[in-house]
């Protein structure tokens, strides 16, 4: 994680400043900032540089600084405590929405960490949320195919560096409270590879048509602006139970048999929405909660950090499921079905 960490009052305080004179009601910022049950948040720079930044470009090289740095220590992090060696990754996906690069982010760890020449290359960008999700589904297809080898799933995902300054929409001034900066890797192993984790058991994605405008990003010369619509909890009361229940029972499961839930922090909303969609109680997504009060929603990153805890804090039962989850743009829904 960044080592800047900022009280949310203290975000508050500094946007306030930055606002002044033209937010013309700093209570109905301070309310959003209340409201999406963020304590504290992670910033890839000092607060007083965000004032600095001039430019989407400006914005961008910095992405590219701190993406690396940030990127490494977590690879890093995730193969010490796999139990593996940067000289056995057969393949790395990198996912981010919040920054780009070409050559891509992986390409440059390649370089800095010097990682396999052999080792193939999955840059994604533009799945958001749900990609520390998706980014599993992908890792687990490719050591399904190469049994005898690993793969490396990083998300990345600065996203105090796409703030708006200009923009005082509803939008803008939610996401101002809500998402923050972090980094995330997971280590896949195949079959013939000694691993310690939960076995990967299968993966769905469910693609809602016709819904794009609910999330995204609008991209101009001042780079990206956050779509971000009400409707999000309707859709995922709408399709989500399906789409579990579809799922599951493929594997004949039903949603009774899963132990836990591994569900991303996508805020208040988007979390009392799934359970309820569920039948589930608020406590059955209790690390979510602790990991959005803790650390606000970083996007892809942010549902890794939920699986983080779970294997280091929590770990449950040997036999018992779980199901990792999270939505995002398009608007889609990515599923992982996991036995410990």
């Amino acid at each position: 994680m960044p080592k800047w960490y900022y009280s949310q009052q203290k975000i508050f305080e500094t946007l306030c400043e930055h606002w002044k004179g033209k937010l013309e009601k700093p209570d109905v910022l301070e309310r959003f900032h209340q409201r999406v049950g963020v304590d504290g948040r992670h910033l890839s720079y000092p607060i007083e540089e965000y004032a600095s930044i001039q430019s989407w470009g400006d914005a961008n090289d910095r992405w590219i600084k701190a993406a690396v740095e940030l990127g490494g220590r977590a690879v890093t992090t995730a193969l010490e405590r796999a139990g593996r060696s940067k000289e056995e990754i057969g393949a790395m996906i990198t996912v981010s929405v919040t920054g780009i690069a070409a050559p891509s982010l992986d390409a440059k760890l390649s370089n800095t960490m010097d990682l396999p020449l052999s080792m193939r290359r999955t840059p994604i960008f533009g799945l958001g949320c749900v990609a520390g999700a998706a980014g599993i589904g992908q890792a687990a297809d490719y050591v399904r195919a190469y049994p005898d080898r690993i793969a490396v799933l990083l998300s990345v995902e600065l996203c105090s560096l796409t703030w708006q300054r200009m923009d005082l929409s509803v939008a803008n001034m939610i996401a101002s409270g809500l998402f923050a900066d972090g980094s995330a890797a997971a280590v896949i192993a195949g079959d013939q590879v000694e691993a310690d984790g939960p076995e990967i058991l299968g993966h769905h994605s469910s693609f809602y048509r016709d819904t794009e405008h609910l999330m995204g990003w609008d991209i101009s010369e001042e780079g990206f602006q956050i779509v971000l619509s009400a409707e999000v909890p309707d859709a995922i009361q709408k399709h989500f139970p399906n789409d579990v229940d579809s799922f599951l029972a493929a594997h004949k499961l039903k949603r009774s048999d899963i132990g836990t839930w591994i569900m991303h922090t996508g805020g208040p909303k988007v979390l009392d929405a799934s359970a309820e969609a569920l039948g589930l109680s608020r406590e059955a997504f209790t690390p979510s909660w602790d990991c959005l009060r803790d650390n606000g929603n970083m996007s892809s990153a942010s549902v890794l950090l939920v699986l983080e805890d779970y294997m280091l804090n929590r770990r449950p039962a040997p036999g018992s499921y779980s199901i990792l989850a999270a939505m995002g743009p398009g608007f889609c829904s990515e599923l992982v079905l996991l036995r410990w």
